[in-house]
């Protein structure tokens, strides 16, 4: 009975292994082609994705309504649990559309409005460039 649970046991590590090796060898393969493309294309990506989920499009929405920087929890105001709010808010800092600080125990955040200038310059150009070459 031992032989046959030790054997299964492994059968299911190296099973956990296999997956996690080939999951990560599709995100380094994945990352590491970011090399061909041009800056303005990876930085039209980065953007993309935080327009990408309706959420994050939800909370630069919100932030974007308050007077100031907003320093209390949003997760009220989004519907979101804190952990999912949180993950979200990573990836719009990682393309840099927003500011923050910290208060105490607290991030208090606001657009970055030069970054977002900076993508609708660079979309708008892409757009414009796109759609007056097409047949």
């Amino acid at each position: 009975m031992f032989l046959v649970f030790f054997n299964l046991y492994n059968c299911n590590i190296a099973i956990l292994l296999f997956i996690y090796i080939f999951v990560n060898k599709i995100k380094v393969m994945g990352a590491s082609k970011l090399n061909i493309y041009s800056e303005s294309i990876n930085k039209m990506a980065i953007i993309a994705k935080v327009f990408a989920h309706p959420a994050r499009i939800s909370i630069l929405q919100f932030i974007s309504k308050q007077k100031s920087c907003i320093c209390n929890d949003i997760v009220d105001e989004i519907g979101l649990s804190q952990p999912t709010i949180s993950q979200h808010l990573k990836v719009i800092n990682d393309a840099g559309l927003l500011k923050g600080n910290f208060e105490g125990k607290s991030i208090c955040y606001c657009l970055n409005l030069e970054r977002f200038q900076e993508f609708q310059s660079l979309f708008n150009s892409f757009f414009n460039k796109t759609t007056s070459n097409c047949c």
